[in-house]
C-alpha cells in the first residue's frame, strides 16, 4: 500500500444522488454515513426536498442511515431531524471516534457501512482509518468557507493522483 491510498476513496461518484445504492445493499452494505455539507446539501444550507427524498429512498431499501459531521450540535441535529435521521456531530474526523460510533448506533459492524462524503482529508480518511468503504463525491456546490477552500487545495495533488490512478475504474 502506498502512503496515499489512505487517503483514496474505495470508489468514487459524482455526486451522493447519482451512487447505486442498490448495488452496495446487494453487496451487504446496511448502514450509510453522510456528511452534510458539498455532499447532500451547500456549504451550511438547510436539508431540501433532494436530501429528503435520498434517506426516505434509502430507509425504503432497508438502510440504517447515520450523519456524521464536525460541525456543532446544532447545526448537525436540525438537518438530521429534518430528514429523520441518527447522527453523531463534533466528531473530531478524520478520528474513528465520530465513525465507530455511528456504527455502534446502528448495531453494525464497520464491514457493513459505507461512507459517503466529499473531503479526502476528513470523510475519506476517517472512514478509511475506521475499516468502512469510503465513497468520495464531487462537492455540490461552489461557495465554501476559507478553511475548506484551503483543506481543498491541499487536497488537490492527492485528487489529481487518485484520479490518474483510478481513471478506468471511474464511471
Amino acid at each position: 500500500m502506498a502512503i496515499f491510498d489512505q487517503f483514496f476513496p474505495s470508489a468514487y461518484a459524482k455526486n451522493a444522488y447519482r451512487i447505486d445504492y442498490r448495488d452496495y445493499f446487494g453487496r451487504g452494505y446496511r448502514g450509510l454515513i453522510f456528511d452534510i455539507d458539498n455532499t447532500l446539501v451547500g456549504d451550511n444550507a438547510p436539508a431540501d426536498r433532494r436530501s429528503k427524498a435520498l434517506v426516505d429512498r434509502l430507509k425504503k431499501i432497508g438502510y440504517r442511515v447515520m450523519i456524521v459531521s464536525n460541525n456543532c450540535e446544532e447545526r448537525v441535529k436540525t438537518f438530521a431531524d429534518a430528514l429523520g435521521a441518527s447522527y453523531v456531530f463534533e466528531a473530531d474526523k478524520p478520528s474513528k471516534k465520530g465513525y465507530m460510533e455511528a456504527a455502534g448506533k446502528m448495531g453494525l459492524s464497520r464491514d457493513r457501512v459505507l461512507v459517503i462524503g466529499d473531503q479526502l482529508f476528513t470523510d475519506i480518511w476517517g472512514a478509511n482509518r475506521s475499516g468502512m468503504h469510503s465513497v468520495l463525491v464531487g462537492k455540490i456546490h461552489f461557495k465554501e468557507r476559507p478553511h475548506i477552500y484551503l483543506k481543498r487545495l491541499l487536497e488537490l495533488p492527492l485528487r489529481v493522483l487518485y484520479f490518474v490512478k483510478h481513471r478506468k475504474d471511474i464511471a
